[in-house]
């Protein structure tokens, strides 16, 4: 039974009693008399009185809507706040969010002093993703606000709007407010970096730029202004100049200097980030999760032995296993747990790069409760397939979970990407048929697809796929790389290849591998000092052997042999058996 129901029950009951308790009750003594209470008369008349019990009595049969509606009519009549909040509670259970809106700006417009009543809207009109309004409920709350909280209604803003459909809508309703408190120096950091936050959900990428320069002038110790910077590196490469600048007056800030490191993780600058991770491990020796990052940034640059003694040393630091009870969800010891069981994993992959496969098996036993059982179902069987247990490793994969569409979805990836490394291309070719068979209509799958279809030399059904996967997600920039890159090693299109990878380059600046596409085709194209100048920048960033493959040959032709030379073999170290180096060996006829 809902409390006020059960309370208006209990009521009743004791207004029935009251006359019998007064005149069974004996006097009281005279020595025990004191002044009786002084009468406090409802605001409830007898009509509103009875439209209440009514409500009450309606959503005790169920019908919902009725009271509701009757409800909400008493609260208006009575501007009574508790009414109010009953007739809201009723929606929200009920999940009828218009409802709920509707009796929220009731209750606001007949308490416009209610901070409650106006911070209620707020979130409501967030939560149905209505930003139109919004920004008036939100200047009559910072008024009912105390002071000093007034910077933690704005800066909570995006997170709640961050669903919102319309994003560039919430920016321009809240736009003009948080310019109007930038004026009050009190609020002009909270107002300055919500307004930067909701540019930057807008994709006002320039604005959220502006304001966070702004801000890191104005706050040179703070932290809100860093982590601007760091979101908005992939979309503004100028915002790192600010974290670069910070880092260079706060060398010691480890933790600004490791989520530099992931953000350029992130954007494919591997170098880079390794620099930062070893950074702080040799100014903070004990810091785990530098050691982490440099692990996992280590074997990222095919770096394996220096892998293992990050990650090793990372083991070294973290507490010893306890045995994990039911209260460890999301607690220190859980996230050990995990990252442990992250690091074993990262292990064994490195183990086996070195050729080690007895240590790899080893590391990967240890592995008990992967996040992702999956991909640790697939490095078991990649491994039995390195041991020549091709058929073992297959099973494995086939005998993974199927009841769902997309568990089916994720064995037939798994199965593509083994068949894969053993180079059955019409295997996998198979196996991602029968994932499209479920999802036809996934720009994954069929990006995937397309890849194989070049392995095979089907190139018109290869390119076919791209353009599908283009048409059902516009913003699938690799697709327009692979197909930019696909022409331009094939020599065929050239101005085509140019505008596809441009599209891509506009969209995520950064990314190494759209860069040496753009390199490979200045160099079909004979701009050979441009293509040199590209593929340098693909290669610091992200020294891939098939990059490494590419920028060794801008060189020879530029006649730059020895260094050409020298980038070959160091891409040879790292992967000798890159199929792009070789043949670009065999054909160059070159010798390390």
């Amino acid at each position: 039974m809902p409390e006020f129901i059960r309370r208006s029950a209990l009521s009743l009951a004791l207004l029935a009693c009251l006359p019998a308790l007064a005149q069974d009750a004996p006097p009281p003594a005279a020595e025990e008399e004191v002044p009786a209470a002084p009468v406090v008369n409802s605001d409830m008349d007898a009509l509103l009185f009875y439209q209440t019990l009514i409500g009450e009595v309606e959503l005790a049969k169920g019908q919902v809507g009725q009271a509701y509606q009757i409800l909400l009519d008493a609260a208006r009549r009575s501007r009574d706040e508790d009414l109010f909040k009953q007739a809201l509670g009723i929606a929200m259970q009920a999940r009828a969010g218009e409802e709920a809106l509707a009796a929220a700006k009731a209750w606001r417009e007949a308490k416009p002093g209610s901070r409650e009543a106006q911070l209620t809207t707020v979130q409501l009109l967030a939560a149905l993703g209505r930003p139109i309004g919004a920004s008036a409920a939100v200047r009559d709350l910072l008024t009912l606000t105390a002071p000093d909280q007034r910077p933690g209604v704005l800066v909570t803003l995006p997170n709640l709007f961050q669903r919102a459909a319309e994003p560039k809508q919430v920016y321009e309703e809240f736009a003009p407010l948080l310019e109007e408190q930038a004026q009050h120096p009190e609020m002009r950091d909270a107002a300055q970096l919500t307004q930067a936050r909701l540019a930057m959900m807008a994709g006002e990428h320039d604005k959220a730029l502006a304001l966070t320069e702004t801000l890191a002038a104005n706050r040179p110790m703070g932290d809100e202004p860093m982590q601007l910077a760091l979101d908005l590196m992939p979309e503004r490469p100028a915002a790192e100049k600010l974290i670069v600048k910070r880092l260079q007056e706060q060398p010691t800030n480890a933790p600004l200097r490791l989520a530099y490191g992931r953000a350029l993780m992130r954007s494919q600058h591997i170098v880079e980030g390794t620099e930062q991770f070893r950074i702080v491990t040799e100014t903070q020796p004990d810091n785990a999760t530098a050691w982490f990052g440099l692990g996992t940034a280590e074997l990222d640059l095919q770096h394996p032995a220096a892998s293992e003694a990050a990650l090793r040393k990372y083991l070294s630091l973290l507490p010893p296993i306890e045995a994990k009870s039911s209260n460890d969800v999301n607690s220190v010891a859980t996230t050990a747990h995990d990252a442990r069981q992250q690091a074993w994993l990262m292990l064994s992959l490195a183990a086996e790069r070195q050729g080690d496969l007895r240590a790899a098996g080893e590391w990967l036993a240890k592995v008990d409760t992967p996040k992702e059982p999956v991909a640790l179902s697939l490095r078991r069987a990649s491994l039995l397939a390195r041991q020549g247990k091709v058929a073992e490793g297959r099973r494995m994969l086939e005998a993974l979970p199927a009841e769902s569409n997309e568990q089916q979805r994720s064995r037939w990836l798994a199965l593509a990407q083994f068949l894969r490394e053993q180079r059955d291309w019409n295997g996998a070719d198979a196996m991602l048929a029968k994932a499209l068979e479920l999802q036809p209509a996934d720009p994954e799958l069929l990006y995937e697809r397309a890849m194989l279809a070049e392995r095979l030399g089907q190139l018109d059904q290869m390119e076919a796929g791209l353009r599908r996967v283009i048409a059902l997600k516009p913003d699938f920039y690799s697709a327009y790389n692979a197909l930019g890159y696909s022409l331009a090693d094939r020599n065929e299109r050239l101005p085509e290849a140019r505008e596809l990878i441009a599209k891509a380059l506009a969209n995520v600046p950064n990314e190494p591998a759209f860069i040496d596409s753009m390199g490979w085709l200045n160099f079909r194209e004979g701009r050979h000092d441009e293509a040199v100048k590209l593929l340098r920048q693909a290669y610091a960033a992200f020294p891939d052997a098939e990059v490494g493959a590419h920028l060794g040959e801008a060189l020879w032709t530029s006649g730059e042999q020895q260094e050409a030379l020298r980038v070959w073999r160091e891409a040879h170290g790292r992967d000798p058996k890159n199929e792009v180096l070789q043949q670009t060996l065999a054909r160059l006829k070159a010798k390390l």
